[in-house]
């Protein structure tokens, strides 16, 4: 089950409380006070991880808390402090408090950590307050209570291409078609409830250094989101559960049906999805595009399909035409997203990067080597 929203209660462990303690021992008269400090409180952490696609585990355990830190115990001994717990998340996983609203941290690099809740300190014992005009004190601390927070996890998926369009409009058939993800396929609409991943293998000609061609593989993620309908950014249909997945994407392709099936207007279609990104975040709309025109092998009156190429020239978007049934085109189309992604700028994401990152100075950070998450599947080379 493909479960993308999770509501939490975390609670860092309690602060040990000092102790009050005397050394009682022969041939030691008046060894003064002897009691030890308490045990500071385990803290609540998030680790992003790249074998979870998921927040499955979050939705029936919902409430979350470390150990305390032991009581402080005579002869000086400080007691045991509570152990860290560890919750993993799949990365791209949005941190928010669900109390403020605020935006805790964006989990996008496995091995990422955050710290949701500290634990309490652990009180002093009374070997803290001896003077030497009170060498028999009998005061104590008791240990701080250990933050405890309501956050909201969402995860968002990671990929560099998002297929979009009305429902049955042949997102699943193309992404089984160019990948190893199996998405259920039907003949009736909404088949897609929950998106899913493939790892998509591509060899591009190039240039090298010695001024010969070679072919250089290219892979990378194409993400299958269930369909859109008017009304999206407002919730209807499956709406804006799923419009969130696209914002992590760097490249949107735009599946349009021109079938004779269909009895819709391609140019329309097009541009009411094309507002509904827009009207749900301004960057969805910013983001590069290409349209592509399917069930070729369903098309016998070409009329809306040419209405559909000339409308994508006059906004110089990239244009093909393609039938996953047979194959025809999807070549072509596969070679036209990877140089697609090859022409965005590394350092636009590496800014976007940055931005979303910031302000997490409580996140440890080990980045690793950055891979696929979510329903990611083999590939196959085109």
């Amino acid at each position: 089950m493909f479960v993308d929203e999770a509501k939490i209660y975390v609670k860092g462990g309690n602060g040990g409380n000092g102790c009050m303690a005397f050394r009682r021992e022969k041939y030691v008269p008046r060894g003064g006070p002897s009691g030890g400090d308490g045990g500071s409180g385990g803290s609540v952490i998030l680790e992003a991880s790249q074998h979870d696609n998921t927040l499955l585990r979050y939705r029936f355990n919902r409430e979350f808390r470390a150990d305390r830190g032991r009581h402080g115990e005579g002869s000086n001994c400080t007691g045991h402090s509570g152990g860290d717990m560890i919750l993993t998340v799949p990365t791209g996983t949005v941190v928010i408090d669900e109390e403020s609203g605020e935006r805790l941290a964006d989990l996008t690099q496995p091995g990422q950590r955050l710290t949701v809740a500290r634990g309490g300190r652990g009180g002093r014992g009374n070997q803290h307050f001896a003077k030497p005009w009170h060498q028999a004190p009998r005061e104590t601390e008791d240990g701080q209570p250990g933050e405890e927070h309501h956050l909201r996890l969402e995860l968002r998926l990671l990929a560099d291409v998002g297929l979009v369009g009305f429902p049955n409009a042949g997102k699943s058939t193309l992404i089984s078609r160019i990948s190893a993800a199996r998405p259920k396929i039907a003949d009736y609409p909404f088949t897609t409830l929950e998106p899913h991943l493939g790892v998509v293998s591509v060899e591009l000609s190039a240039v090298v250094a010695s001024g010969e061609h070679r072919e250089l593989g290219r892979t990378f993620v194409v993400a299958d989101l269930p369909g859109l309908i008017e009304g999206a950014n407002k919730g209807v249909g499956l709406g804006t559960r799923f419009l969130r997945h696209i914002e992590r994407t760097r490249l949107v392709a735009h599946l349009v049906d021109t079938s004779d099936a269909s009895d819709r207007d391609p140019v329309r279609d097009f541009e009411i999805i094309r507002g509904e990104l827009a009207a749900f975040s301004e960057s969805l709309a910013a983001k590069p595009m290409i349209v592509v025109a399917t069930k070729l092998d369903a098309t016998t009156d070409r009329a809306r399909l040419e209405r559909l190429r000339e409308h994508c020239a006059e906004r110089k978007l990239d244009f093909y035409a393609i039938s996953s049934a047979t194959g025809e085109g999807v070549q072509e189309l596969v070679r036209g997203m990877a140089k697609a992604l090859e022409r965005i700028a590394p350092a636009e994401l590496a800014a976007e990067s940055d931005a979303d990152l910031r302000g997490e100075a409580d996140a440890g950070e080990a980045h690793g080597p950055e891979a696929e998450t979510g329903r990611a599947s083999g590939a196959e080379k085109f």
